[in-house]
Parts: C-alpha cells; structure tokens; sequence
C-alpha cells in the first residue's frame, strides 16, 4: 500500500490581515492582563492584603507579581508542545482563554478584610494561571508571526509582537489614568481598580472567536509533512546552546523592559511621591515612544543584520541606565524623560527578538525550544525586577545597587549577541 501526504494549507492571501490582526489583538490582551496588575498594584495591595503597612503591602504584591512568572517555564513547555504538535493556532487559543479567565478572577476577589488570607491566595492562583498563559502565548504569537513573515522583512514583522504587546501595556496604563483621573481616591480603592480586569476577561472572548477562525502556517504544516517523511532540516546550532542563547539574550532586555515599561509609574508612585494619575501618563508618554521606533529597529535588522542592532541596542540602554535613574525625581516629566530616552534603545532588542529565536531552532521544535528558555530568563529575572527594586530602594535605601545589577545584565546579554550569537538574517524557516 502506497502512503501519501496532503500538501501544506496555506493561508489565503485574504485572511492574512485576519491571522495578523487575532494573533496581534490577543498578544495585546495578554500584556493588558499582565500590566494591569502592576499598574493598579498599590490599590491591590490595599485591598487584598493587610494595609497597615503600605510598603510590606506593595512588597507582598510585586512578590506575587514575582511568583506568576515561575509558572511560565511550565506554561511554555505545555503551550509549546501544542503549539509544535497541534499546530500554532491551537495554543494561541488556549493560552488567551486562560489568561482571561484568570483575569476575571482577580476582578472578583474579596477583599482581605472580608475573606482575611484567602483573597492573597486566590490572587496567587490567578497569577499562576496568567503565568501558565503568558508562558504559552508570547513564543506560539512570536513563532506564527516569523513563520509567516517573507525572510527579508522577518526583522519587521517581528517588532508586531512588542507593538501589539506593548500597545496592551500602553492602553492598560492609560487605562489606570483615566480611572485614577475620573474617579475619587475612594472609589478607586473600593471597587474602581477591579474594572479592568473585568474588561479584559470579556475581550478575551472576542480574541478566542478571532482565533477560532486563524489558518495554520506553512511552515508548520510543511514541517508536519516532513515528519512523516522523517527529513527534517538540519537546525541551525545544537538546540542546547540555542537555549542558552535565547536565556542569555533575554535576561538583560527583560530587567529592563519591566522596569522602563511596566512598573515604572507604580514605583515612581510609591518610593518618589509621585502623583498617581500623572504617573500614568507619563510613563504612557514613554510607552508611545517605544513603540513608535520598535518597527524602524526591526527594519534595520533585515539590512544591517541583528547582530549589529543587538550591540547597538544592549550597549545604549546599558549607558544610559545610570544617567537616567539620576535624572528621575518627584516631577512627571522627568519619568517620561527617563522612560523614553531608555525605550528608545531598548526598542532595539526588544523589536528582534522573535525573529532571532525562530531564525536558532528547526520548526518541529521552533515553539517549545524558545519558550521554555525565554520563560526561565523572565521568570528568574524580568519577575523579580520589581520586587528588587523596591526592595533596593525602599528596605536598604540603595537604589544604584539594582541599577548596577541591571547594567551587569546588559552588559552579559550584548557580549552574547557580539561574540556567541551567529548571524540569522534572511534565514529560511
């Protein structure tokens, strides 16, 4: 008996911008969900823990912030192995319908004052569903995009991760200033903090019936043929020191991503008196900037290669770490100053990423050989970013220790870019 395959499905050129835009809008959502945490954490720590002492109320707040990023690594190896054996789409959808649900259960736990204990618990539980989901979601958005980008402009369609993400930061960032704007500091602590997390959980309904109607990529149904086959493509290094490099690469950009992007104003509110709602916008201010240069980063990498816009990118932010943190102070201008001057070279980094990770590992492995490495990297070192910082600042009164730490970080991710990372421009996938 003769076994034959079906050719590879490719997605019609008419639903292109319908994958692109179900794959963007829910990469969006997720870094909705998970900004909105750190945005609104004074108000949660308020309301869900014991609020006598603010500062140990906002530690144990970024603590669990911390700890739904060590459920990441799992989230990427379960959500990774879908993704390389039943196809991208279906671990795009499971992963945006376990972030929503677990952002409608933090819209609806009681407080510490009615449940004492179990509200921090339940908080716990919704951000190790959120981990498991954003484990997943990030490397299967990342993999489907570079799958279906042309090669030569695989560095520009890889910026649409941070642009849609960093779009779900910025509008939950300025979600929390029209809130803080609009409603009474009353209000807010009662009940005003829980509506964005209602919101997201229902716009996760409509990005899960976008996704539903998503067709695979090529390449994965192509690699699925050649696994029936048994030829495969030979990767492009030993997958071990393909995950050494994604963690070494991610861990410098990650410190700093979560502390120039996602946590700024709630920190600026809470060790430099800044006030709340100008808080939010100027650190949105900043978050507009990166994400204006994210696609111009990614479109230099397809010319001048990623290996040069890495230096670039990593050696910058270094620099100008220390210079920017001096210049910060009670004032909002200077937050949004000091955000978008460091975001502006981050962006580099930040823009390319996904496609240097797709370009190191053979489909068949593509989802779960960057994932499980990248969820380590954040999990151990974007995860803890905030907790650090707070904790350098306000406990020891030492903020330049964390600013030196960062810089470290920096430094090793750009020496691994420079000396260990091979050239993947234009590399067929």
């Amino acid at each position: 008996m003769t076994t034959t395959t079906s050719a590879p499905r490719v997605a019609p050129q008419r639903s292109q911008f319908r994958t692109v835009f179900a794959t963007s809008f829910g990469n969006a959502l997720e870094w909705f969900d998970w900004q909105i945490y750190a945005t609104f954490a004074p108000f949660i720590a308020a309301q869900l823990f014991d609020a006598e002492n603010p500062i140990s109320s906002l530690l144990q707040t970024f603590a669990i912030f911390a700890v739904g990023f060590l459920a990441r690594p799992l989230g990427g190896l379960l959500f990774g192995l879908i993704s390389d054996r039943s196809g991208r789409k279906t671990s795009l959808i499971l992963a945006v319908g376990a972030a929503s649900l677990g952002s409608l259960l933090i819209g609806l736990i009681p407080t510490h004052a009615a449940i004492g204990a179990w509200s921090a618990a339940l908080l716990l539980l919704a951000r190790l569903v959120q981990g498991l989901a954003h484990g997943g979601e990030m490397p299967a958005a990342q993999t489907y995009l570079s799958e279906i980008a042309a090669p030569r402009k695989r560095g520009l369609w890889s910026s649409l991760i941070y642009v849609s993400g960093t779009t779900g930061i910025l509008c939950a960032t300025l979600f929390g200033a029209v809130l803080t704007g609009v409603m009474s500091p009353e209000a807010m602590q009662a009940w005003g903090w829980r509506v964005p997390f209602i919101v997201a959980a229902a716009m996760g309904l409509f990005v899960l019936v976008m996704r539903i109607g998503m067709h695979e990529t090529e390449s994965f149904e192509t690699g699925r043929v050649q696994t029936l086959t048994a030829t495969r493509p030979e990767p492009l290094l030993p997958p071990r020191r393909a995950a050494l490099l994604v963690i070494l690469l991610t861990l410098g950009a990650t410190v700093s991503f979560y502390v120039w992007g996602v946590t700024a104003p709630a920190v600026a509110t809470a060790t430099l008196g800044m006030d709340p709602s100008a808080a939010l916008w100027a650190g949105a201010g900043g978050i507009i900037v990166f994400i204006a240069v994210l696609p111009l980063w990614g479109r230099l990498s397809d010319r001048i290669g990623r290996k040069r816009v890495l230096a670039i990118s990593l050696l910058g932010t270094a620099a100008l770490y220390f210079p920017m943190q001096g210049l910060m102070s009670a004032e909002p201008w200077t937050l949004f100053v000091s955000t978008a001057v460091v975001l502006v070279f981050l962006a580099g980094t930040m823009s390319i990423l996904p496609a240097v990770f797709a370009e190191l590992f053979p489909t068949h492995i593509r989802t779960v050989g960057t994932a499980v490495p990248y969820s380590i990297a954040v999990a151990l070192f974007g995860g803890t970013a905030p907790y650090l910082q707070t904790w350098f600042g306000a406990e020891l009164g030492q903020p330049w220790l964390f600013s030196l730490y960062s810089v470290v970080l920096l430094l090793i991710s750009a020496a691994t870019a420079i000396f260990l990372l091979p050239e993947t421009k234009g590399r067929e996938l």
